[in-house]
C-alpha cells in the first residue's frame, strides 16, 4: 500500500528528503506521494521514514492503492534497478 498525505499537512519539509525513492514532491498546496514511486521504505528501511519525521502525522495508508509487502519489494527492484 501506498502512503498518502492529507490536508493535516503544513508544509514543513521534513517528509521530502526522507524518501529514498523521490516519491514525496510539494503539490500545488501540500507535499503529494506519487504512489507509483511509494514502497514505504520497503527496500531501504524498516519503517516509512516520511511517517517517522512527519510532526503532525498526517501520512497515513492510501487505501486507493493497496499492496502486500511483497508487491512493495517487487516496486522497489524496479525503481531501484535490481530486478
Amino acid at each position: 500500500m501506498s502512503l498518502i498525505i492529507t490536508d493535516d499537512c503544513i508544509n514543513c519539509d521534513v517528509c521530502e528528503p526522507e524518501c529514498p525513492n523521490a516519491a514525496i514532491s510539494q503539490g500545488e498546496e501540500i507535499y503529494e506521494i506519487d504512489p507509483n514511486l511509494c514502497t514505504e521504505c520497503v527496500g531501504h528501511y524498516d519503517e516509512p521514514q516520511c511517517q517517522q519525521v512527519c510532526p503532525v502525522d498526517c501520512i497515513p495508508l492510501d487505501v486507493n492503492h493497496v499492496e502486500s509487502k511483497d508487491e512493495l519489494m517487487q516496486k522497489y527492484l524496479i525503481i531501484s534497478g535490481k530486478a
